[in-house]
């Protein structure tokens, strides 16, 4: 196994510190605040929602008692929406744990009771929406047909709302569904089409901060999507939009998310073998957190740095590091929440690489029980990680023992990287051992599964290639949308300026011959005000050069206009009304009459 795949459950048992941040550990306290004054059944389940969620980065058994109690107050309410809400929420937390086949077990029965409620009243936004949740956490089993199923039943029902936000989240959840069955050309199309739709979202004040996060949410699912194509540069351009986005985001945990966005932009840049500048973002990521008082965030910083280290072949510094203040921080944080195995599986890795075996021995067995208990795509890396060591410390019947585990995990996983690399070190394990029959069948499988893996790998440039040109492709639909717009607004306008000219000639016409000074005045006072509301739309469709969109601007620039403009509307249409029902048009009739009797 290369070195990659020896840290990746590093990674992967942080899902919790990665995604679950929703306030400082300080803000518990004010939550739990703001719980004591709430006073209906909507308030309280608002807060616990907050509370619960809150606390699965402090306290797991204190995440559990208030998801009890928010379970309880919504059940005891009678009201459907918050019960749903309550379930859905405790979904939400379980899955925080994904890596834990326990958590992952009790997020889907969470889902499953909400869909239930759902359902059986009928609500099909949330039926819809519980589904999108169930597809996702299938993908953390993985179980990669169910959430196929679960995305596609959500799909069916969701397009017949009317919910953007739905629909752009839709997709995105097709997206991973595709990309996860390495399906990379239509997970990219969802992933764009979720863009589009959250671009042309149109919103108002109090849906703008959903839209906002939706846009976040389209921007870190395309980055996703460019580094698995390992387009890293794309991929750091997307996730620096979304970094962007917090900007504009109204809430108290946006200063902890830039802690841990400045982490993922670095972990993309360490993919790209920038190592200088992954480190650099990693100790920027782990200074933020510090600097917020919050020892928690400063885990995602920590790991990287230990990863990078290993993905650099250096296991000494990263021994040295693990034993250092920081690491001595990591492994205490670690401890509290149960991933103690996390820092056995870490010791094993780095003694195994230094030759170390009794030491790696040792740590390997502490971290075993601890990743039985995980899901399988944990659970066949660290087998993986069992059989390099075994093999490189000369137990060639525990090494082929875990190999088989490994290939077998992997084949129903979809991991053909891993079936590979197993089939690989089996033909040479058995070739140790003189079963030259069974080295040569695998090393066949081995082969075998090369070919596919060179195939994939063209088909992984084709995707670039593809991605591009589904790039280029939306970016000319847009472009042609756009002059399909500008000559539809210009036929309009065209039309308009017609009306207007035809108008004014009839108003004219109307003062040569006999027509009451009702009319005129009527028709007259119709004619001005479309004139000049005219010359309004036109001048406010042309100033955003000037204005840029500002209200004030916008606002001063209309108020000198019309200071302009209604005086000099009144002014003309008063002077022309006036001439038409006058004498003097009187006189000119008179003449235009006695012309017409002499010729």
């Amino acid at each position: 196994m290369n070195i990659i795949k020896k840290i990746f459950l590093l990674i992967g048992f942080l899902s919790l510190v990665k995604t679950s941040f929703n306030q400082d550990a300080a803000a518990v306290d004010s939550i739990k605040a703001e719980l004591a004054k709430a006073k209906t059944p909507a308030e309280k389940v608002e807060w616990l929602d907050h509370l619960s969620r809150t606390l699965m980065n402090v306290n797991l058994p204190q995440a559990e008692e208030y998801g009890n109690k928010l379970i309880a107050v919504a059940e005891e309410s009678r009201d459907r929406e918050l019960m749903i809400k309550a379930y859905t929420s405790n979904g939400v937390r379980c899955s925080y744990l994904a890596g834990n086949k326990v958590y992952i077990s009790r997020s889907i029965e969470y889902y499953n009771k909400a869909l239930e409620i759902a359902r059986q009243n009928r609500i099909e936004k949330h039926i819809g929406g519980v589904q999108l949740r169930l597809a996702t956490i299938h993908l953390s089993i993985p179980d990669n047909d169910k959430a196929l199923t679960y995305i596609n039943q959500a799909f069916s029902l969701i397009s017949t709302l009317d919910s953007d936000s739905l629909k752009a989240e839709a997709n995105n959840t097709y997206g991973l569904v595709y990309l996860a069955r390495n399906e990379k050309i239509l997970a990219l199309r969802h992933y764009l089409n979720a863009l589009r739709i959250a671009e042309e979202w149109k919103t108002d004040k109090k849906t703008e901060q959903g839209k906002i996060k939706l846009l976040r949410n389209c921007y870190t699912n395309l980055s996703s999507f460019y580094s698995k194509i390992e387009d890293y540069d794309k991929a750091i351009d997307y996730y620096t939009l979304a970094y962007k986005k917090l900007d504009e985001i109204k809430e108290k945990n946006t200063p902890y998310q830039r802690a841990i966005d400045y982490n993922s932009i670095g972990n993309l840049y360490a993919q790209k073998k920038s190592y200088d500048i992954a480190i650099s973002h990693f100790e920027k990521s782990i200074a933020m957190a510090d600097s917020l008082k919050f020892s928690t965030l400063k885990i995602p910083g920590y790991i990287s740095l230990l990863n990078q280290y290993l993905r650099m072949d250096q296991p000494i510094k990263a021994l040295e590091y693990l034993n250092s203040a920081s690491g001595t921080s990591l492994k205490k944080q670690l401890s509290v929440f149960g991933f103690s195995g996390a820092i056995d599986q870490a010791y094993g890795v780095i003694y195994s690489e230094l030759s170390q075996f009794d030491s790696a021995a040792k740590y390997f067995n502490q971290a075993l029980p601890f990743f039985e208990k995980s899901n399988n795509l944990n659970k066949a890396s660290f087998y993986g990680q069992l059989a390099g060591f075994y093999q490189k410390s000369g137990d060639t019947k525990k090494a082929i023992d875990y190999y088989l585990r490994v290939k077998e995990m992997s084949e129903a996983n979809g991991q053909l990287d891993n079936v590979m690399r197993s089939a690989k070190h089996l033909d040479s394990l058995y070739a140790r051992t003189g079963n030259i029959v069974l080295s040569r069948q695998y090393n066949s499988t081995y082969h075998l599964y090369k070919d596919s893996i060179e195939k994939l790998s063209k088909e992984k440039e084709l995707a670039q290639v593809e991605a591009t040109d589904e790039l280029i492709r939306l970016d000319r639909i847009v472009k042609e949308n756009e002059e399909k717009r500008k000559k539809r607004f210009s036929i309009q306008y065209m039309a308009i300026t017609l009306a207007i000219a035809i108008l004014f000639v009839g108003l004219v016409m109307m003062g040569l011959f006999k027509v009451s000074a009702g009319t005129i005045k009527a028709i007259g006072f119709f004619a001005f005000l479309l004139f000049f509301e005219f010359i309004f739309l036109i001048f406010k469709k042309n100033i955003y050069g000037i204005t840029q969109g500002e209200p004030w601007k916008d606002l001063l620039f209309l108020i000198g206009l019309a200071a302009l403009l209604v005086p000099l509307h009144h002014w003309l249409e008063h002077k022309v009304i006036h001439f038409l029902t006058s004498h003097h048009m009187l006189k000119f009739r008179s003449m235009f009459k006695r012309k017409e009797e002499n010729s």
